[in-house]
């Protein structure tokens, strides 16, 4: 539904965009991240024709962007960063004007209007200027501009910004309610907002893709792949020797109680095991906590990865 071919922006002697191409089908919710200045802005508006590139194209479900720009626009929906709003209208009738420029009249416009704002739940601010709202009610209309049409190809560029954790799992529960009928692309800086709703991840850097692979592709590249964490009451001062010197452990690691349990009162420090032979360690280390039952260890898990480990190793600028 989506194909991105080839695309390049300069800025002068920036090269903010080079050679970027990937696919997105029907079902998929892309996740696009990178560091800032990466170039995921300047990517996502050429997609969308609101800059032209200095070379290579995207096709809209088989409408180039450049050579067809009306047909392949009326099938974007585009939440662009910062997104502008007229202050001064209030959320219904800047949605009908949106709908009136989109296409619908009369009666369809109407609807249209009403369902959205169903949709993005803003009943309860319809009729209130917009200027007069918060920050996340802005960023959910700026989202309900996105979807009027109801457009088979869906571009956000941070599009839970602003929002608070009850709105942001509302625009997410939205997302993943679309996505079997869309494709979806989102820039975001949230890791969590990706394992939550993307099916597939692509990470660029220096206007570059350095990669494109699920979540758990990804997160199967951290370093933490195969650790193994226990929950101990305390550190006696054989354990950590005795696991680093086990055959499968590449090095050992203790770390505070996690920022969750210290609300809930279950604050325990963390010892990770990093793996050298991932697929014997969970086995040796059940082994020792067996071969020393004064060791006091409430939980035992093997981990599988994290985004942000991956993200920052690929992404990070090197001396």
């Amino acid at each position: 539904m989506l194909a991105v071919k080839h695309l390049q922006k300069t800025f002068g002697l920036i090269h903010a965009v080079r050679d970027v191409s990937f696919k997105v089908a029907r079902g998929e919710v892309l996740g696009f991240l990178g560091p800032n200045g990466a170039g995921k802005t300047t990517t996502m508006r050429m997609i969308t024709g609101f800059i032209p590139p200095t070379a290579g194209t995207a096709e809209i479900m088989g409408h180039d962007i450049q050579a067809e720009p009306i047909p392949a626009k009326k099938l974007i929906g585009y939440l662009p960063e910062n997104a502008p709003v007229y202050a001064e209208m209030t959320v219904w009738n800047y949605l009908e004007f949106i709908a009136e420029i989109r296409g619908f009249n009369n009666r369809a416009n109407h609807e249209r209007v009403q369902q959205t704002i169903a949709d993005c739940r803003l009943d309860a601010v319809k009729h209130q200027a917009i200027g007069t709202l918060s920050k996340g009610y802005k960023q959910r209309v700026c989202f309900a501009q996105a979807l009027l049409h109801d457009p088979p190809v869906l571009i956000m560029d941070e599009p839970t910004d602003g929002l608070d954790p009850n709105q942001k799992h509302i625009v997410r529960t939205m997302i993943r309610d679309m996505a079997a009928r869309k494709a979806i692309v989102i820039s975001t800086h949230i890791l969590e907002e990706v394992e939550a709703i993307c099916t597939r991840v692509i990470i660029i850097r220096d206007g570059t893709i350095v990669a494109n692979a699920t979540p758990t592709e990804l997160k199967a590249k951290s370093r933490a792949h195969g650790a193994v964490e226990l929950m101990v009451k305390s550190t006696p001062s054989d354990m950590l020797a005795k696991l680093g010197h086990t055959a499968s452990a590449a090095r050992v690691e203790v770390y505070p109680p996690l920022a969750a349990q210290a609300v809930t009162g279950t604050s325990l420090p963390r010892v990770v095991v990093y793996p050298r032979d991932a697929a014997q360690l969970s086995k040796d280390i059940i082994a020792l906590v067996k071969a020393n039952p004064g060791w006091e260890i409430s939980a035992m898990k093997t981990l599988e990865g994290r985004l942000d480990d991956v993200f920052h190793e690929l992404t990070e600028v090197k001396n």
